[in-house]
């Protein structure tokens, strides 16, 4: 059976975005041999618990919201986009879900975000002023290069044919659709890549500390607006679906 991948509808608030962007991700989560799930989020908590234990991955898009800054000790600055509760709450609801069960998790974009945040982490609240255009948009295939650790999970997943391989660390051509970025990572959460222009954090893995075993990938990009063009999108989605398909109930560590 393919493995049932939860994936929580990005906002609450912009029906016309939701359109745009779910099935974009639902497309390459099928196209990886996945079968998506939408989670409305207008469900109880009862209802989502029910329909996450029919799931063997979570997937968490992005979205026009900002995580609220009171979630990690600051107070909102003018450029910051007004919080998505509803989104939140169940994002909160899937991973911990996951971590207690271990189950393999994709974050993307503002997913990266809230996960950094759920972890005990901090993001970076506006990119205005850097060198790098990270507010780019999905019309824009390449925006800036990412500089991926070949030891990552996610270097293992480039090919030199598409990401150079320099000093140790892949040079990967990305997209970019966002304002905001990681700031202090987050408990058990390991750097896999930077911009190289401006070394703003561009992905994180890892689990849990010390549950090594647990596939947590997080990257700030879109790999499936660039599923079509980009082999690191397509084996992005691939390796996850793998895990999903191999998942089996475990306890995390504490």
């Amino acid at each position: 059976m393919k493995p049932r991948i939860a994936i929580p509808v990005p906002t609450s608030t912009d029906p016309e975005y939701n359109k745009r962007s779910w099935p974009q991700y639902a497309s390459a989560v099928e196209r990886a041999g996945g079968e998506p799930v939408e989670l409305a989020l207008t469900l109880a908590p009862l209802a989502v618990a029910k329909l996450v234990n029919t799931c063997q991955g979570i997937l968490l898009p992005g979205s026009p919201a900002d995580v609220n800054p009171q979630r990690y000790g600051q107070d909102a600055i003018e450029a910051t986009a007004p919080a998505d509760p509803a989104r939140e709450n169940v994002d909160e609801l899937l991973l911990q879900d996951a971590h207690n069960l271990s189950k393999p998790i994709l974050a993307i974009c503002f997913g990266t975000q809230f996960l950094n945040v759920w972890h005990g982490g901090t993001l970076v609240q506006d990119l205005t002023p850097m060198p790098v255009n990270h507010r780019a948009g999905g019309s824009v295939a390449v925006a800036h290069t990412a500089a991926v650790a070949s030891t990552s999970l996610l270097g293992s997943l480039l090919t030199p044919e598409e990401a150079s391989l320099q000093e140790n660390f892949f040079r990967l051509p990305v997209n970019s659709s966002h304002h905001q970025a990681i700031g202090i990572p987050g408990d058990g959460l390991r750097i896999a890549a930077r911009s190289v222009e401006d070394g703003v954090i561009e992905a994180v893995e890892g689990g849990q500390s010390g549950d090594s075993g647990h596939f947590v990938l997080a990257i700030q990009w879109h790999p499936e607006r660039s599923y079509e063009i980009s082999a690191a999108s397509r084996a992005i989605f691939a390796r996850f679906i793998h895990e999903a398909a191999i998942w089996t109930p475990r306890t995390s560590v504490a």
